[in-house]
Order: C-alpha cells, then sequence, then structure tokens
C-alpha cells in the first residue's frame, strides 16, 4: 500500500511538474487577424521552430472589446491592440504597459469613387472601428487638411470586415480602418484611397504590443526574451514573408494581401518618447481622452 501511493504522489509530482514547465513556457497573446497583427504571429511561427524557449499561445478574437476583456481580465499575458483603446484601459486602471510597436503606416482613407477631395465629405457618412482608435485621429487630420471638423461629417462605428461591403452599397461614402480591409474596399473597386497615414501623420502609431503587468513582473527574462524575439522577427518580416503569413492566418485573396503590404512595414518597433507625445496631444486635441497616461506610466522600453 505504501509502496502504491509513493508511486501515486511521485507520478502527480512529475504531473505537476509537466504542467508548470508548460505553463512557465507558454505566452499567451490575443490578436484580432489583421495585417497590423503579421509581426506577433511571425514571431509565433519562429519560435515554434525551435525546441527551446518559451512558445507562443495565440489566442483570436472576433472584436476589439473582446479582445480587452481577454486583457483587462488577465485571460491572456498580452495582446496586439489598438494602442488608444490600450492607454484608455490603462487609464481606467488595468494593469499593462505597452512594450513595442504593432507595426508602421499601414493605414488609408477609403472613400467611395465620387468623392474627389476632403471636403467633399461635408454631410456624408464615414465609418471607423472605435472612437478609440488611430483611425479617428487620421480622420480628423484628414478634415482638418480642408478645414472640416468631425462635426461636419456623420461618423458611425462599424466592424472591420462591413466596411467594404457598406461602401459598396452606398451605406457609407467613406471609412479607415485596420488592414487588410482597406485594401478589399479598393480591389472591389468600391472605392480609392484619398489619403495614406503617412500623408497625414508622419511615424504615427496605431496598434501596440502590450504585456500584462502580472506576467512582466512574474517572469521578467520570458518577458524580455518575447519582446526581443517579437521585434527581431518583426525587422525580418519583408513583403515575402508577410505575405505567406498573411494567407495562413486572415484568408485573404492575393490581390488584397499584395495592395495592403504596399502600405505597412515592421521594422524598428520600439515606442519612442517623442511620437508617443504626439500622440498623446493629438488624443487630446481630438477629445478621445482628457487624461491619457504619461509615456513613463504606460510605455517599457526596458525589459
Amino acid at each position: 500500500m505504501a509502496l502504491a501511493l509513493t508511486g501515486i504522489f511521485t507520478f502527480l509530482f512529475t504531473a505537476c511538474g509537466i504542467k508548470d514547465s508548460e505553463e512557465k513556457n507558454s505566452i499567451k497573446i490575443a490578436y484580432l487577424p489583421i495585417t497590423h497583427s503579421l509581426a506577433v504571429l511571425e514571431e509565433a511561427e519562429e519560435l515554434e521552430k525551435n525546441s527551446d524557449g518559451a512558445k507562443v499561445e495565440l489566442v483570436k478574437y472576433g472584436s476589439w472589446p473582446e479582445l480587452l476583456d481577454a486583457l483587462n481580465s488577465g485571460k491572456v499575458d498580452g495582446a496586439s491592440v489598438l494602442i488608444e483603446l490600450a492607454m484608455k484601459s490603462k487609464q481606467e486602471g488595468a494593469g499593462i504597459k505597452a512594450v513595442a510597436l504593432g507595426h508602421k503606416d499601414g493605414n488609408v482613407i477609403v472613400v467611395s469613387n465620387e468623392i474627389e477631395k476632403i471636403e467633399d465629405l461635408k454631410g456624408k457618412t464615414f465609418a471607423i472601428p472605435h472612437r478609440q482608435s488611430s483611425h479617428n485621429i487620421l480622420l480628423n487630420d484628414a478634415l482638418a487638411n480642408g478645414g472640416l471638423t468631425i462635426e461636419d461629417i456623420k461618423i458611425t462605428e462599424l466592424a472591420p470586415t462591413e466596411m467594404p461591403s457598406a461602401l459598396a452599397s452606398g451605406q457609407i461614402d467613406g471609412y479607415c480602418v485596420a488592414e487588410p480591409f482597406g485594401a478589399m474596399g479598393v480591389s472591389l473597386k468600391a472605392g480609392k484611397v484619398l489619403y495614406s497615414s503617412e500623408e497625414l501623420w508622419e511615424d504615427s502609431l496605431c496598434c501596440g504590443l502590450v504585456l500584462t503587468d502580472k506576467f512582466i513582473n512574474n517572469k521578467p527574462q520570458d518577458a524580455k526574451d518575447f519582446v526581443d524575439n517579437y521585434k527581431k522577427a518583426g525587422a525580418n518580416l519583408d513583403k515575402e514573408k508577410a505575405k505567406k503569413i498573411a494567407k495562413k492566418y486572415l484568408k485573404q485573396k492575393d490581390d488584397v494581401l499584395d495592395i495592403s503590404l504596399q502600405w505597412i512595414s515592421y521594422d524598428d518597433l520600439n515606442i519612442t518618447k517623442e511620437t508617443y507625445d504626439t500622440l498623446v496631444k493629438k488624443v487630446k486635441d481630438y477629445k478621445l481622452s482628457d487624461n491619457p497616461p504619461s509615456y513613463e506610466d504606460f510605455v517599457k522600453n526596458d525589459l
């Protein structure tokens, strides 16, 4: 009997050890299937090939509210997320830090073929995915170019997947959203690009890689290795690799991806104080938030 119990306890302790080891080496990262998440998807692929070190467990969500709920409740260790949404969560007390950019550039303002200039949007309907987004900021920047404000147009929030068809049907007159949905509207010939993000806001911030304080504090080495590998994955993500990984996870047509990947890059994903402070100013100017977190409180570059 004693021998049997010893065997049982040995098995249980061994099993627990395996489980602990697996948990230690698994990093849960939430994402949406968009081109803005390709760096973290590429990193997961690269780490899967290596026998040693941490692995990324990708957790796909269908909407930003679902993803934010998982991040803020600690169901995941981090996320590729709209940085303004993460800033708002931080402002409301969530224990999270932005550790890198998701991408550079990669946003466009798409309008119906009848729109020739930004002034033509006056009185028209324009879609954004969320008020707390760089897409909202880019729209405000574009309107300012034509002497307009957000009050001069009708704003609606739509799911990204609905925007190309809404433009094609005439339900909306333009939109700005994460890729590849801008490219889809162009591919369908439902609309055209009026502005790219770099024309409106040089070095614009959009999606960011965010980790929870709990993960950073409990597993600092894993967090550091993860971010280092993430930045390397981004630096090595050329157009060919990006298209390959996008086809696997995004399930989009070749022509859509070819258009979309012209507008985006993943090199140098550090969040600098200068670019973040510019974002904070725009967030305040366009009334997305009156008290966004400071660079020192929200951004962590010293893992």
